[in-house]
């Protein structure tokens, strides 16, 4: 029996000031004004028919984060924002202690908003750092500069949010071992409650992909993982998922609801949705990816909707699963899958005997051997 989890909504803002080299987000460069008031409309009428569809308003399900990501969401103003979550209100309840998180450029017009966006009901802001040195802002297509991040950070403690995240990338183009190291020392000295420390990947579709910068080679990003791991735990923060780090009490809950197979709507361009329905059924989504495409009202807002069957479900769940660094309930796999236990009986005991995995009588959790080989883990659960 498949137990509908908690549920979260997934925004989409797709524009930018401009497109950073290494990005493959759907996000678009500014060349006119944001319609700022068409586009919140089209985002509450986009939520109204994902309602409808799935009969949501027959079934109400609580509301327990919200995450406000592109593109630069900051670039709409503290107006448009406060309009945008009073219409999710009016839709969805909302739960007595509902994580609303809204992601920021550092720039100076955008963080002088941080106070106004608290005011209309974010809780947390998600401030797009990537790096403290000028020269690889520089490279990385950033607008902003050091101090302008310096200041950002500086305003999120002052302001009574009740968190925030710095997004923080090491192996960057021309990154020596101790330049990145650099980095995190400023990340603790501004003693955020959460941040995000990812490596940079070379995706398809990028100007880095067609124009590769030269990046620091494996055994240097071993050692700015290793050190700069020790340095953060020394600093008290806790890792509790692969990019993801936090003070005791600061997790992300959009992020651990994602991670634990949870449920979230996704509005906006290019929005990705997964539903559970207590017939068993999971669906997943997608929103019309183009602004132009989205904002024709005589277009249906939703591109794709694909079911995930059975036989995909062990893998999509512990593909995300895994990213966790807590231990997996066995029950959490049953309940929001649908699966019972036997279908995964013979493959756990697999990675089991390959020291991927140690298992109780309640739980499942990788082994540092698993980490080193989590895609050889994670291909056990696929279909066969």
């Amino acid at each position: 029996m498949l137990t509908p989890p908690k549920l979260s909504l997934y925004v989409h803002i797709p524009w930018c000031v401009q497109k950073c080299p290494y990005c493959d987000f759907n996000s678009h460069a500014l060349k006119t004004e944001i319609p700022e008031h068409t586009y919140i409309e089209a985002l509450l009428d986009d939520l109204d028919s994902d309602l409808t569809r799935y009969h949501l308003q027959d079934h109400p399900r609580t509301l327990h984060s919200i995450f406000i990501g592109g593109g630069t969401p900051s670039l709409i103003s503290a107006k448009g924002i406060g309009r945008l979550i009073s219409g999710i209100r009016e839709k969805l309840t909302f739960s007595d202690n509902i994580e609303i998180t809204m992601e920021a450029n550092p720039g100076t017009i955008e963080a002088e908003r941080f106070a106004q966006y608290r005011t209309v009901g974010v809780n947390r802001i998600s401030i797009g750092v990537q790096s403290f040195d000028a020269d690889k802002l520089t490279k990385l297509g950033r607008i902003h500069g050091p101090e302008e991040a310096i200041s950002a950070a500086k305003l999120a403690h002052q302001i009574g949010l009740n968190s925030f995240n710095l997004d923080l990338m090491h192996g960057l183009p021309d990154q020596t071992v101790g330049q990145a190291l650099s980095d995190l020392d400023k990340i603790i000295e501004l003693s955020p409650p959460h941040f995000s420390w990812y490596q940079l990947t070379i995706e398809p579709n990028t100007l880095f992909y067609f124009k590769p910068p030269h990046l620091p080679d494996d055994d240097d990003l071993w050692e700015i993982f290793e050190s700069g791991h020790q340095k953060l735990l020394k600093a008290g923060y806790v890792q509790y998922e692969i990019s993801g780090y936090s003070k005791p009490g600061f997790q992300c809950e959009h992020n651990l609801n994602y991670w634990r197979f949870g449920d979230y709507l996704g509005i906006g361009c290019g929005a990705h949705g997964k539903i559970s329905f207590s017939d068993g059924r999971i669906i997943r989504t997608t929103k019309v990816k183009h602004p132009k495409g989205y904002l024709n009202i005589l277009k249906p807002y939703l591109d794709t909707e694909q079911n995930v069957d059975a036989k995909d479900r062990p893998f999509e769940y512990f593909m995300n699963r895994f990213r966790l660094i807590e231990p997996c309930p066995k029950d959490e796999f049953v309940q929001t899958t649908g699966l019972p236990l036997s279908t995964i009986r013979h493959k756990v005991r697999w990675a089991v005997g390959q020291g991927y995995l140690q298992e109780t009588e309640a739980n499942w959790q990788v082994t540092p051997k698993g980490k080193l080989f989590l895609n050889d883990l994670l291909e056990a659960f696929m279909e066969e």
